[in-house]
């Protein structure tokens, strides 16, 4: 029988190294500015060619906004019988503590023209829900116009601005050159996508962290082992089986972040997802090293749920501090479940609308779990809180901050809020209005919205806070 097993092993092995499909063509291939960008073999137009074929090549996307377009030999299928339910992988060069994350999109080829002209569906990965996200974010970067090494301005679409830096490592040109990438605007050009926060840490004083998004990004969970049509489970921290980056086509979701079916796609894009500098390590940005396609009818299962918590500042100070967390089934939020808090800080707890509160001051370590599936759970790094005055004039204001009524049709009104910034955004983090100088029970016309569940942050000096609401 252990014979038979083994033959049936090896030849399912063989069978999935037959099948493997890989990258058949780059389609297009636009870097953002970066210390490889203009640089052999990571950023130059052959680069596109080194990751066809295989998962061994080398590629790199530069800062915020740099992409890539490639497919497959054949059309990949949305397979509900593939290992954990995951269609394909992709790989880059992370390290154990070093991410560089990058943004899937996927497209189904509509009009039949084989050109991917039609709908970009965003893969949502487990920041995509966070309201740290960021869609439609747009970077300008502006070429400074020198023979080598040079800061690149760079301006964004929210008034920030800031440089791509140079070091002393890479002293070619950061921008795009004319010669290599001759559908760069020469002087200035803009690169668009979803923007997620970055994980950069300094650790010490000479090295820099960037530490790996739970699910859903590439160049973010370290490469395993062949057969690498054998995907790792990307609802577990671990790398397994081929590692890389796992990702299944269900989690496409549309502009408006509901999740779409799609039975097959025919084009994917990468893009880098942050925009972040890690000192002499350069800027974040995304490589990719090749992809493959996932083989059906293997019989492995795992877990398949899980819960993620937005990560936390080091301290936090005040009374009350308004966490994230969101629980996923297969890739998709599972708005069914209800997540449990556990602190290790007594004076400290987290109520249904994940606000925690503390009387007091110190560490304090935080857990979300599934109501019932109390085995899915998360860890918060732990985290000091600094309760400096509970009795003060600041406490009160946040405590008798209110919104009412709730559920409402066409107004809300927020009493103990003055000289506040109103902001109200979707469920899935899209800000859709802002009002600045709040005055206290103030009407705030709300008849234009869809119904449905809404945030809404309060934020004025030394106060923030935020509620939800349902329009009806």
């Amino acid at each position: 029988m252990k014979t038979r097993f083994l033959a049936l092993t090896i030849v399912l092995l063989i069978a999935n190294l037959v099948k493997a499909q890989y990258i058949s063509e780059v389609l297009e291939y636009k870097p953002a500015p970066g210390q490889l960008t203009n640089s052999a073999p990571w950023g130059i137009p052959n680069s596109a060619n080194s990751i066809v074929g295989v998962i061994t090549g080398s590629m790199c996307l530069g800062a915020f906004g740099g992409y890539v377009i490639f497919k497959f030999e054949n059309p990949v299928e949305n397979h509900p019988e593939n290992p954990f339910g995951v269609d394909f992988t992709i790989f880059g060069n992370p390290l154990n503590n070093f991410a560089e994350q990058g943004i899937v999109s996927v497209m189904k080829d509509e009009n039949g023209n084989g050109l991917p002209d039609d709908t970009w569906y965003e893969l949502a990965g487990s920041d995509y829900f966070f309201s740290s996200t960021i869609k439609g974010y747009e970077v300008t970067y502006i070429n400074p116009n020198q023979t080598t090494a040079a800061n690149v301005p760079w301006a964004d679409n929210y008034g920030n601005s800031g440089f791509v830096l140079a070091n002393s490592f890479h002293d070619q040109p950061y921008y795009p050159l004319a010669d290599l990438f001759p559908d760069v605007n020469s002087t200035e050009y803009t690169l668009s996508g979803t923007l997620v926060a970055d994980e950069v840490m300094q650790t010490t004083a000479s090295n820099f962290d960037s530490y790996r998004k739970a699910f859903g990004y590439a160049d973010n969970q370290i490469r395993g082992t062949a057969p690498y049509t054998v995907p790792d489970n990307p609802y577990t921290p671990e790398a397994e089986n081929s590692g890389g980056d796992a990702f299944d086509i269900s989690w496409a979701v549309n502009e408006y972040g509901e999740y779409v079916d799609l039975d097959v796609i025919h084009f994917v894009k990468v893009h880098t997802a942050v925009l972040a500098d890690a000192g002499w390590l350069g800027e974040i940005s995304t490589e990719i090293t090749g992809a493959v396609a996932v083989t059906p009818n293997i019989p492995i299962t795992g877990v398949v749920d899980m819960v993620v918590i937005k990560s936390l500042p080091d301290t936090i100070k005040g009374e009350s501090f308004q966490l994230e967390a969101f629980a996923f089934h297969k890739g998709r939020r599972d708005l069914d479940k209800t997540i449990v808090w556990t602190t290790n800080l007594e004076g400290a707890w987290v109520n249904s609308d994940n606000l925690l509160t503390y009387t007091t001051s110190g560490e304090i370590a935080l857990t979300a779990s599934i109501a019932d599936m109390p085995e899915i759970m998360a860890t918060a790094s732990t985290v000091l809180v600094h309760n400096g005055n509970s009795s003060s004039i600041l406490g009160s204001q946040r405590s008798n901050i209110t919104l009412y009524p709730n559920p409402a049709s066409d107004h809300i009104f927020i009493k103990g809020a003055e000289h506040a910034s109103i902001e109200i955004y979707s469920i899935t983090g899209n800000r859709i209005l802002q009002k600045l100088d709040y005055s206290d029970n103030q009407p705030l016309s709300i008849a234009n919205l869809a119904n449905g569940v809404y945030i809404i942050k309060v934020q004025a000096q030394n106060l923030s806070k935020a509620v939800r609401f349902i329009k009806k």
